[in-house]
């Protein structure tokens, strides 16, 4: 997965804006306001190709002993709810995308109910 598929499936869902809140290098992509991706474009360019995600607690705790060299707690993260996850390596892309549908999914279900109706209303 290239950085322009990464964006591209992840604008193409309801709510979602990308912006630089950090710094010119981390893209943060948004749903309603809330982060639930973030990627170093900076360190992506120089083969570091990771992205942090929203995990669910036991989830995450799975995941990283399941695929130790690949999902991990990334720096300054909260490794209780964020997990990172190296892309182009033995994660194959469909896997990725279900971990960023679950991200968004996590977040989307702490929305307001207002937020959630503004979501659903959105075209």
């Amino acid at each position: 997965m290239n950085i322009e598929e990464l964006r591209d499936f992840c604008l193409q869902k309801k709510g979602i804006t990308e912006e630089f809140p950090f710094n010119e290098t981390t893209l943060v992509f948004k749903v309603m306001g809330k982060m639930f991706l973030l990627v170093a474009l900076d360190r992506w360019e120089t083969g570091q190709q990771e992205i942090n995600m929203k995990c669910d607690p036991e989830k995450a705790i799975q995941l990283r002993e399941e695929f130790p060299d690949d999902i991990y707690v990334g720096p300054y993260m909260n490794k209780k709810h964020w997990n990172t996850v190296k892309v182009n390596t033995v994660l194959p892309d469909k896997k990725i995308k279900h971990f960023i549908n679950h991200s968004y999914e996590l977040v989307v279900a702490k929305l307001t109910k207002k937020q959630k109706e503004e979501l659903k209303n959105l075209d």
